[in-house]
C-alpha cells in the first residue's frame, strides 16, 4: 500500500484521502441542501397567495428571479449526490470530490444571492420602504461575503504567514499546505 505524503498531516492512500474528503463534503453540504430546499419550497408557495396578484411588476420580477436563483442553488447543492450515484464504483472518487467541491461552492454563492433577493422582496413588501430594503439586503449579502469568503481567506493567509515565519508547515500541523 502506497501512502500519499501530499495529504496534509495524514498517512493515507489517495483513495483513502478521496473517501475522507467526500465524507467531509457530504457533512458540510447537508445543512445547505436542506436550507436551500426549504427556502425554495417556501418561495414556490408565494405565487399562490392572494396578495401576490397585487404586487407591483418590479416585485413580481424580483420574485421570479429569486425563484430561479433558488432552483439553481438547490440544483448545484444536490448535484454532488447525482454525480456520486452515477459515478460510484468507477474508481473516480478524486475527480468526484474535485467537481463536487466546485458545485458546492457555486451553490453556496447562488444560495447567498437567493437569500439576499428573498430578503429584498420580503422587506420591500413588509416595510414599504424600498431604500431600506435595498440597504438591509445588501448588508446581509456583504455579511455572507465576509463570513463565507473573506474571513476564510484571511485565516488562511495569517496561518500561512505564521507558518512561514516559524518554519512550520501546514502538513506538520495536519492542515493544508500554504498556497
Amino acid at each position: 500500500m502506497t501512502t500519499n505524503k501530499g495529504a496534509p498531516g495524514r498517512d493515507e492512500t489517495p483513495e483513502e484521502r478521496a473517501d475522507r474528503l467526500w465524507t467531509d463534503m457530504l457533512q458540510e453540504v447537508r445543512v445547505c441542501q436542506t436550507g436551500a430546499q426549504i427556502l425554495f419550497g417556501f418561495l414556490i408557495g408565494v405565487a399562490f397567495t392572494p396578495r401576490f396578484a397585487g404586487l407591483p411588476d418590479f416585485d413580481k420580477n424580483l420574485y421570479t428571479a429569486t425563484v430561479i436563483l433558488g432552483a439553481v442553488a438547490t440544483g448545484a447543492l444536490v448535484a454532488p449526490v447525482a454525480f456520486h450515484r452515477l459515478l460510484a464504483g468507477h474508481g473516480m472518487k478524486p475527480e468526484l470530490t474535485h467537481v463536487a467541491g466546485h458545485l458546492i461552492a457555486t451553490g453556496l454563492i447562488i444560495l447567498a444571492l437567493t437569500i439576499a433577493a428573498a430578503l429584498l422582496l420580503l422587506l420591500r413588501i413588509a416595510t414599504g420602504n424600498p431604500a431600506a430594503a435595498w440597504i438591509i439586503s445588501a448588508s446581509v449579502l456583504a455579511w455572507f461575503t465576509t463570513t463565507w469568503l473573506v474571513l476564510p481567506q484571511v485565516v488562511l493567509r495569517r496561518t500561512a504567514a505564521r507558518q512561514a515565519a516559524t518554519g512550520e508547515s501546514g502538513e506538520a500541523r495536519g492542515g493544508r499546505p500554504p498556497r
